[in-house]
């Protein structure tokens, strides 16, 4: 559901102008990012294919970035961080948006997500595994993409100092995460 994560910082960015676009998107997929690290690491954190060619294609070993307290503590790290350079509102916001990325994921993935990092004490993993239903995952994503970009176009709109302005940059944004589904979809 990678687009469909930014559909979302899309949303939130229509809602909070003052933060900046960029650190949204990142925020979408701060998890996502540091697994990538801890993947690098030696494998710390890892995945492996169940099923190529559809949604979820992977169960992730992501014990750490992807249990419940690992994202609340990823996202009040990033959720600081915003603060320090944006303010409090920001911060708290940009939190949230991290937050966003275990909520959604919760949503699509198997049962691999941990509650506590390392799935200590071995509690049962989290998932209600959207991913199965490629089409209804497909739903989802393309409803937070349209919302998203709805939303970003008319607060842009409202901001611009003109028409074409307001136009280019909503269209853009709304022609990327479209053309993300139809990436998603089709890989």
């Amino acid at each position: 559901m990678l687009v469909g994560h930014f559909g979302l910082a899309a949303a939130v960015k229509a809602a909070q102008p003052r933060v900046p676009l960029w650190s949204l998107m990142l925020a979408t997929q701060f998890l996502d990012v540091i697994f990538v690290v801890l993947y690098l690491a030696g494998g710390i954190e890892s995945f492996k294919a169940v099923t190529p060619g559809t949604y979820g294609e992977a169960l992730i070993d992501a014990q750490y970035t992807h249990s419940l307290l690992g994202a609340l503590l990823l996202s009040a790290l990033y959720g600081g961080l915003g603060a320090w350079r944006w303010g409090r509102k920001a911060g708290w916001v940009l939190g949230a948006t991290v937050f966003s990325h275990w909520l959604l994921d919760l949503l699509v993935h198997r049962p691999d997500l941990p509650l506590l990092p390392g799935n200590a004490g071995d509690l049962p993993l989290l998932g209600l595994g959207l991913w199965q239903v490629p089409w209804a995952t497909a739903v989802v994503e393309g409803v937070l993409i349209v919302v998203g970009a709805v939303l970003y176009f008319r607060s842009v709109r409202e901001r611009a100092s003109t028409t074409w302005r307001a136009i280019a940059s909503g269209g853009a944004m709304a022609l990327l995460l479209a053309l993300g589904l139809v990436v998603d979809v089709l890989s």
